[in-house]
């Protein structure tokens, strides 16, 4: 069995370099890496070339793509039986190709190996966090009281993709989580591009595991990803949604057709409807599928105003423009709610305030919960990661 790492990247060479070593640290395994230059300002190609590995290779786009048009590049330059997509600031972790190797022969080739995570959020990303923080990131619900790798149904798998339809998080997207075979990607390729959408993770990955005759989950965690101060995740956390629209890049010609059904609010759930309006394209009528487009327009409409009236992080034209796209009777119910959510958080003691704060989150059933408690050590990069959690080898001869 053969893997192909995928890493695109810009301008990131000193996260890239981590990112290489991760895999190149790998005990065992037949794996190859290709890195997708986008049209970087430094020089990737001179560095890989200098690892003296050809299972290493660099290609250069000649031109900056938008983020899902250069996934598909680096896919296409690739050979493994199985594809997993990192970021060139995260990491796969020690025995990962080992484990993959195992679970692929115990399994009988699987189409899609679906694993924890750790999550590492870089100094420089979060204020309150200036030393950084790892965490558990498996918050999938399937991995709940799992202690061994196992067969996931496939319809609770058809049933966590409907949730993604309607906006409700119950499994992660992110494309480290999943190495695919090559095999579904080639059944799917003459319908369709495998990575589409301004998130080609959150599109992907459901289009994975609807598609999929068998799914193996593994709840150990075998990746880093990691939210680096030159991340989308940075300006995610920031609240920096401009820049962080144009890190990603466009969209291409669906953007015309998105803009006219959206609406301004969280640059999230842009990418998430983007994702899941793809997926209803070309899977709705044979998987019964469909948008939840009102809810959509709901969590925008929170966002919008929970910004202006309750943490007050956006001006009057942010707010003008939502309004302008909604019915009467929204504006009316949403403005109103807005005005009394930002009285009650400037009276409510702390106490009761962070209280119902956890009841909105939870009434809005967009995210779940998991256990984000800090794990020890300190941690600069993946590669910092990955060296902590390397295991001696045994000596034993068992």
């Amino acid at each position: 069995m053969k893997l192909s790492i995928l890493l695109p990247t810009r301008n990131r060479l000193d996260l890239l370099r981590g990112a290489i070593e991760t895999v190149r640290r790998q005990d065992v395994g037949d794996w190859e890496i290709v890195v997708s230059d986008n049209a970087s300002d430094e020089d990737v190609g001179g560095y890989v070339a200098s690892l003296g590995d050809d299972r290493i290779r660099a290609y250069r786009t000649e031109r900056f793509l938008p983020v899902t048009e250069n996934w598909n590049v680096a896919l296409e330059r690739s050979s493994g039986d199985y594809v997993v997509m990192l970021g060139d600031d995260d990491g796969l972790l020690p025995g990962y190709v080992a484990n993959l190797e195992r679970l692929v022969e115990r399994f009988g080739t699987p189409d899609v190996v679906y694993t924890s995570a750790l999550l590492l959020t870089c100094p420089g990303v979060v204020a309150e966090l200036p030393h950084g923080q790892l965490s558990p990131y498996g918050y999938a619900s399937f991995f709940s009281g799992a202690t061994e790798p196992f067969v996931l149904e496939r319809k609770v798998a058809h049933d966590m993709v409907r949730a993604a339809m309607d906006f409700r998080l119950t499994y992660g997207y992110n494309s480290q989580f999943l190495a695919v075979s090559r095999r579904l990607i080639d059944e799917l390729a003459p319908a369709t591009p495998f990575y589409q959408s301004r998130f080609p993770d959150y599109y992907s990955t459901n289009v994975a595991f609807l598609t999929a005759r068998s799914i193996v989950v593994d709840p150990d965690p075998r990746v880093v990803i990691g939210v680096s101060p030159k991340s989308y995740g940075f300006f995610h956390e920031n609240k920096r949604e401009g820049e962080g629209r144009a890190f990603l890049g466009g969209a291409g010609d669906a953007d015309a057709e998105l803009e006219r059904i959206s609406l301004p609010g969280s640059n999230i759930n842009v990418g998430w409807l983007s994702a899941v309006e793809a997926i209803a394209h070309g899977y709705g009528a044979r998987f019964g599928l469909r948008v939840n487009r009102r809810r959509f327009r709901l969590l925008q409409s929170v966002h919008v105003y929970e910004e202006r009236f309750v943490h007050e992080r956006i001006g009057a034209e942010d707010l003008a423009a939502l309004e302008a796209r909604l019915r009467p009777r929204e504006r009316r119910l949403y403005r109103g709610c807005a005005r009394v959510a930002g009285w009650l958080a400037r009276v409510l003691p702390p106490r009761l305030r962070r209280a119902s704060e956890y009841v909105y989150r939870r009434a809005l059933r967009q995210f779940p919960r998991w256990d984000q408690t800090a794990l020890p050590g300190r941690y600069a990069s993946v590669l910092d990661v990955f060296e902590a959690r390397r295991q001696p080898p045994d000596r034993s001869g068992s």
